[in-house]
């Protein structure tokens, strides 16, 4: 009787949110008008999902302090680029290579991109996320509010996604932020990039990796590679450069002529044309400048971060190095 009055106290004593069904959250209701009026689906379905939903405390630690904002590119760089990463990306190459091969001809994304992605991603798929996609965007779409629109509208994909599919919402897992499978796409860019691309009538990116380099391709694709053009070039800066052109942003703002008067340009010739955005990352040995062409912008669709994109840039070349030996 003691212990079970002790249990009783301990578990009042708890914050509602450690307890209560996000069924009963302020936010729910609406959520789930959203999900009847707007999509069709049962008002019960919808309050059986959330009810189940739990809150993780471990997403909402995770998401506050991202290593694209914690982290300097020299440990940045270390945490993606090791000799069991490449070569694990050439297993994975060789072993996909014809796959690899139809989607560069399909999609004009080269093999060293797309394996590269999956590389940072999930280590060729080795480590997908723990977490029930169905708790990670409950928890951040009603427990974060920096970003709760952001990941609430997630969930709403997650539902539309899972009915398309025929899947099951309680039992898909990812990141601690909704990202799933080989590529970790996000619900939004499962229901709007992800491809049958081994032709079986069903689109799967979580088990399938054919599907995943089919849809990794198509992403890059719908946001404007350009095959064939270079990503990013090392750059130098003079004693006069302007230091806010490094505060412009990811997206390509000036031109490579525009960007040297200003003090930066890049080591290899470049036409005076191109666009690029000017990029100082802290490195082993300093200070470093690179010069961010049109395709790095493109890699930062899948992650808003310079240093995402240079990882991933790096470990492709490093991959493809190693391939072809």
């Amino acid at each position: 009787m003691r212990k079970a009055l002790m249990s009783l106290v301990l578990f009042l004593s708890l914050p509602a949110a450690a307890w209560a069904s996000y069924l009963d959250h302020e936010q729910a209701k609406a959520f789930t008008d959203r999900m009847v009026t707007e999509h069709g689906f049962e008002r019960a379905q919808v309050e059986k999902l959330l009810a189940q939903a739990e809150r993780k405390q471990s997403i909402l630690d995770a998401i506050s302090r991202p290593a694209e904002r914690t982290l300097e590119w020299k440990d940045y760089r270390k945490i993606f680029i090791q000799d069991s990463r490449i070569d694990q990306g050439v297993e994975f190459w060789r072993e996909h290579r014809a796959t690899l091969e139809r989607a560069y001809k399909q999609y004009g994304v080269p093999p060293q991109i797309i394996v590269a992605i999956i590389g940072v991603e999930t280590r060729y798929g080795r480590h997908k996320g723990n977490y029930r996609v169905l708790d990670a965007l409950a928890t951040l779409g009603f427990d974060y509010p920096r970003r709760a629109k952001f990941f609430s509208k997630q969930l709403e994909e997650y539902l539309l996604m899972t009915r398309e599919q025929g899947l099951d919402p309680l039992e898909l897992k990812g990141s601690y932020a909704g990202a799933m499978g080989f590529g970790q796409f996000i619900p939004s860019s499962y229901r709007a990039y992800a491809v049958d691309f081994d032709g079986d009538g069903v689109v799967d990116i979580v088990n399938n990796p054919v599907d995943a380099i089919g849809s990794v391709a198509n992403y890059f694709a719908r946001h404007h590679w350009r095959n064939g053009e270079a990503v990013t070039l090392a750059a130098e800066v003079t004693e006069q450069h302007d230091p806010e052109v490094f505060e412009a942003g990811l997206k390509p703002k000036w031109t490579v002529a525009e960007l040297a008067k200003k003090g930066v340009r890049s080591y290899a010739k470049l036409d005076g044309d191109d666009m690029a955005t000017a990029i100082r990352f802290i490195g082993d040995e300093g200070v470093e400048y690179w010069l961010g062409l049109d395709n790095f912008y493109v890699i930062t669709r899948y992650n808003h971060s310079s240093m995402y994109a240079m990882a991933v840039y790096q470990l492709s070349q490093l991959v493809a190095q190693r391939n072809a030996q």
